[in-house]
């Protein structure tokens, strides 16, 4: 997985397998202005949890990779989506210490072959690999698909806006000199 971090044309070719997953790689790319290649090949035979967990840590170490050292990033960033009847709300800090809040309670379903659990197994290994802190917090909504959507679109845009340059930026934006 080679994401551009925020300045790709939002273009994202995925193949894991999971066809509903596909489409959310699909929208995280697009919502995030990320371009995306992604080959999954994995046990879908039991289950899709190995390939959306795998893609979650991979996809984090190619965010962490292609951010460096961090240097003339925003840093923080956050996003208030709404879908249809969800409201998603996401919070990112490019801090260097993964922590992930994650606060969308989901009935247990299997949506074009992604168990809805595994959202947070996704978020889990991104935040872990790419060493960052991500609140995500699903304020309305029901209907999984929606709110899975909705999570995807909101990651996308609080990570897009962390990842922009700032020009007023010199150096890494911390106080410690390091994130």
């Amino acid at each position: 997985m080679r994401p551009t971090c925020g300045y790709g044309a939002g273009v994202c070719d995925a193949a894991t397998g999971v066809g509903f997953f596909d489409h959310m790689l699909t929208l995280l790319a697009r919502h995030g202005q990320m371009d995306l290649e992604v080959r999954v090949t994995g046990d879908l035979e039991t289950g899709s949890h190995h390939t959306v967990e795998d893609a979650g840590i991979t996809f984090g170490q190619a965010l962490d990779a292609a951010l460096g050292d961090r240097a003339g990033i925003t840093r923080y960033g956050s996003a208030l989506i709404p879908m249809d009847e969800c409201l998603v709300q996401a919070a990112v800090d490019i801090s260097g210490r993964p922590f992930l809040a994650f606060d969308a309670p989901l009935p247990f379903a299997v949506i074009g072959g992604f168990e809805t659990d595994l959202l947070e197994e996704f978020l889990r290994g991104l935040v872990n690999h790419a060493r960052i802190t991500l609140h995500v917090r699903l304020l309305a909504g029901a209907n999984p698909h929606h709110v899975i959507e909705c999570c995807f679109k909101a990651v996308a845009r609080a990570l897009r806006e962390a990842v922009a340059i700032d020009p007023r930026v010199t150096g890494v934006p911390s106080t410690k000199g390091a994130l």
